[in-house]
């Protein structure tokens, strides 16, 4: 799949009156943990703890321009931008840091919240750094990575079933995915975005159906009839990644975003369809393969 095409996210970075840091960026997180990833990379720049890192985003009050999140985008180019702007800022408080000190900014080392004289217990916080900036300009960090090609993420899902025959429910009894995402910034948050994109992936091919009457009346409606996949509808997966750095993202970040559901959807299918051709010849089945579309599927094949 292609990802995160070419074009930028700008971030932008404030040092606040209490040394915290505030990140403005144009992409909106409904669940991806942005604020999360996004403030490691700040974090590792400034070397605070990451806490001290948040996230305002999509604000158009503040911001000229952003490209909003969609296609994997966010990580690949706001992760990349986030970083430089924290290398940007970093480099402002050293300068501020050196002066208060008196000291070249060469020898400043950021530590825990403090501009420190590198061998020395000389220091000055974060906050009083900011006091001591002259002007507003002083306390900003800019960041902008400019993609010029998308990036090329892959992988392989493996979907084990087992049917009923007669009841034609189906049974996930196992299931593998091995992706290469270029580079893995949190591998919690990225465990937990595949997972969920399986699931949703399985559920289109498997439960999730919108019912309609004959006379156009919206019969799944509600979660009472329209079949959402739970926890207990699947085993344990199996995640693990083999990543080859992108040769077109600065950080090597191919991205991750559809990734699960990419995969889910074709491979339980595939596997419900190989089911039913090795034991009943059925070639075809349509999503979703309900319990009842495969028992009525079986039964058809039976009496040919």
């Amino acid at each position: 799949e292609a990802c995160a095409f070419a074009g930028s996210e700008p971030a932008h970075l404030e040092l606040n009156g209490d040394g915290t840091v505030t990140l403005l960026i144009g992409t909106q997180t409904n669940g991806q943990g942005h604020a999360t990833a996004y403030a490691q990379f700040v974090a590792e720049k400034l070397n605070i703890d990451i806490s001290k890192v948040k996230m305002h985003q999509g604000d158009t009050d503040r911001l000229a321009t952003g490209g909003g999140t969609g296609g994997s985008r966010s990580i690949p180019l706001g992760g990349v931008s986030a970083a430089r702007a924290g290398e940007d800022l970093a480099e402002k408080i050293r300068r501020i840091a050196a002066d208060e000190l008196e000291a070249s900014a060469a020898d400043i080392e950021l530590v825990d919240g403090s501009a420190r004289i590198v061998g020395t217990d000389s220091s000055i916080s974060f906050a009083d750094v900011a006091k001591a900036a002259k002007q507003p300009e002083d306390l900003t960090g800019f960041g902008e990575f400019v993609q010029d090609e998308a990036t090329y993420p892959n992988g392989t899902h493996i979907c084990e079933v087992e049917i009923d025959p007669d009841t034609g429910q189906t049974e996930i009894v196992g299931y593998t995915i091995v992706d290469d995402f270029g580079a893995t910034v949190n591998p919690i948050l990225l465990a937990g975005q595949i997972h969920g994109g399986v699931v949703q992936g399985i559920g289109q091919a498997l439960s999730e159906d919108t019912v309609y009457s004959e006379d156009g009346q919206l019969l799944t409606a509600s979660f009472m009839d329209y079949t959402m996949p739970r926890a207990d509808n699947f085993p344990f997966f199996h995640f693990e990644t083999r990543n080859v750095p992108s040769t077109t993202n600065a950080m090597g970040i191919k991205g991750a975003g559809e990734a699960g559901t990419i995969g889910a959807a074709p491979a339980a299918i595939n596997a419900v369809t190989d089911a039913l051709y090795r034991a009943y010849g059925i070639g075809h089945i349509d999503m979703p393969a309900t319990p009842h579309r495969i028992w009525s599927a079986i039964q058809g094949a039976a009496e040919r």
